[in-house]
Parts: C-alpha cells; structure tokens; sequence
C-alpha cells in the first residue's frame, strides 16, 4: 500500500471521524454535492456520510464530502421570482456605476467600472 493511498483509506473513520476514502475511490452509492446536481439531485438535510481525500504537497488535502444518492432528494425548481431576482442581478453586474450603461459583458470587480471608463485614453485612440 502507498503512502499517499494509506493516509487516505479508513474506512471505518478512526482517523478522521468519519470514513475516509482516496481520490476517485469513493464506495458505489456516494456522491459529492456537484455529482449529486448533475444528476437532478441535492442532499436534502442529510448528513455526511463519508469523504474523500487527496493529500497535496507542502499544503492541506483537497477535501469532498460525500452523500448518499438513495437519500437525496429532487433539486427544488425554479420559481418565476427567483428567476426575476437572478435577471436582475446579473443586469446589475453589467452596468457601469460611472455611465450607467449596460456594458454587454460582466465588469470585473478589479476595474469596478467598464472598460471604456477604466481606461477612457485607450479607447479615444482606438
């Protein structure tokens, strides 16, 4: 057994307290949260019921929680006022707070303002 595999294999979770399992060798049955909504699932409320665990050089292990997919429930549809806040947001993220002009494109948070704003000489040149 390799280093990396046995500090990652515990099945019964006496290390970590809850059983842990090496990258991509998570037991039949068990999904992270991003599997779980590609299926048209979400946890539920349900604990977690395992991990995996995929150590890193010189930083901390890469971590996912596991769920069981026989436990999971159905994602919760879409309303038509969820559906209105989102637009409305994503339509606040794209217009400039300097010319209040939709600017076609999310303005990145390091400018804080569009392009044509940011960098005003630029765009006289061009």
């Amino acid at each position: 057994m390799s280093w990396t595999f046995g500090k990652c294999y515990d099945p019964q979770g006496a290390t970590h307290g809850i059983p842990t399992y090496p990258w991509r060798l998570a037991p039949d049955g068990m999904a992270t949260r991003r599997q779980l909504r590609a299926l048209g699932l979400r946890p539920g409320g349900q604990p977690i019921r395992a991990q995996v665990m995929l150590p890193r050089y010189r930083r901390g292990p890469l971590v996912a929680y596991l769920y069981a997919i026989t436990d999971a429930k159905p994602v919760r549809p879409m309303t038509p006022a969820k559906r209105a806040a989102l637009a409305k947001a994503m339509t606040a993220r794209r217009t400039c707070p300097q010319c209040r002009t939709d600017a076609g494109y999310v303005i990145p948070t390091s400018l804080g303002t569009c392009v044509s704003c940011a960098y005003p000489e630029e765009q006289r040149a061009a």
